[in-house]
């Protein structure tokens, strides 16, 4: 084991469900916080719910982690992130000019052949330019994730050296009725996959047993209600590459399209957000509650994203896929420093302050 913030300290592994953000490509920032959580023996992931390019991350660590533990995962992440940097049609299925976007901070939205695209988007549907419903994601998540193991994961955990049965998590939109659909156990695979990435504008909805679904960021971002099953005090540790804030009044139409995204992809968390405040709250307040508590913990890196605004999530550019990746395990690194004394004991994330509190009230709270 290794030591607790530099001190010995030998005991069972800290146990933590993560939650993971979607976000294109800007997931490599949580490849980053994975890597950098599974080189830390003193902590076991015990459950995973993500969306989107989250529950990409999530299934990847899942196959890695039954078939090879915390080696094996780490190398399931490297290999696939360097599989998106190869092949940039997946988050991005037209070709753009990554040489002159890594030139301006590695986004596109001032590219005129990323605003011609966005144009394009709004006038035709992908059922009129992709009659065929081709879906380049399709070949590479099924090159680095095994379908079984995402099916069974929760009842065993093949080589890691924990044993912790691993609990996964994958949520959808629900086209017909707008809700969530979080899918788990013997309903994982490919499909729930593609449906929990499926951008309505690029990809034609994602069929399964009949209901069609699109990108689970409409509806949880991520959902984290499924983490809390089992009614034990839990340490959730989302890792949040989506910006709640942004300083500047977008004036273009592209950056107030953009940051409607934004916006709407981070309602349902916010959503959760105050219901688990509302929950712990109560909890707290009953004799014995504060240790049934659910304890929430976040990574991010606000300041580090910043430059990187909603069109370079389209960006796959190898040199943009590793400062993500850097920017993700230093975000960690500066988690664990602070907060790893914190796992098993309390909530290192004040919700109200990061979630809840209006603008003018955060500069004197």
């Amino acid at each position: 084991m290794n030591g607790l913030n530099g001190l010995d300290w030998v005991g069972a592994p800290l146990r933590l469900d993560l939650a993971l953000q979607g976000g294109g490509s800007h997931g490599a920032f949580t490849w980053g916080v994975l890597d950098r959580l599974l080189e830390d023996e003193d902590f076991a992931i015990g459950g995973v719910s993500g969306t989107s390019a989250g529950a990409l991350n999530a299934a990847v660590l899942a196959t890695g982690l039954v078939r090879g533990g915390r080696a094996g995962a780490r190398e399931a992440l490297r290999r696939f992130w360097q599989d998106v940097s190869a092949g940039a049609q997946v988050f991005s299925p037209f070709a753009l000019s990554q040489s002159r976007a890594a030139a301006d901070n590695f986004n596109f939205d001032r590219l005129a052949s990323y605003r011609w695209i966005g144009n394009f988007l709004r006038t035709f549907s992908p059922y009129e330019f992709n009659p065929l419903n081709l879906n380049p994601l399709r070949d590479m998540v099924q090159r680095h994730v095994d379908e079984e193991v995402l099916r069974h994961c929760h009842e065993r955990r093949g080589a890691d050296d924990d044993g912790l049965p691993l609990r996964l998590f994958v949520t959808a939109t629900a086209v017909r009725t707008g809700q969530a659909r979080v899918f788990s156990g013997g309903e994982l695979g490919v499909d729930a996959l593609l449906a929990s990435a499926c951008l309505p504008m690029m990809f034609q909805a994602v069929e399964i047993e009949g209901e069609p679904y699109w990108d689970g960021g409409y509806s949880g971002n991520p959902a984290i209600f499924p983490l809390l099953q089992g009614g034990e005090g839990r340490d959730v540790l989302l890792v949040k590459i989506n910006p709640l804030r942004r300083d500047a009044t977008p004036t273009r139409s592209t950056e107030i399209l953009e940051r409607l995204g934004e916006i709407t992809f981070n309602a349902g968390l916010l959503a959760e957000m105050r219901a688990i405040e509302a929950v712990s709250r109560l909890l707290r307040e009953q004799p014995g509650g504060a240790c049934r508590a659910l304890r929430l913990h976040m990574v991010a890196d606000d300041e580090g994203l910043a430059p990187f605004n909603a069109s370079s999530k389209f960006n796959t550019d190898a040199a943009f896929i590793g400062q993500l990746f850097a920017l993700g395990r230093a975000a960690a690194q500066r988690w664990i420093e602070r907060c790893k004394r914190d796992v098993g004991r309390r909530s290192s994330l004040d919700i109200r302050r990061e979630f809840l509190l209006p603008p003018a009230c955060l500069s004197s709270a």
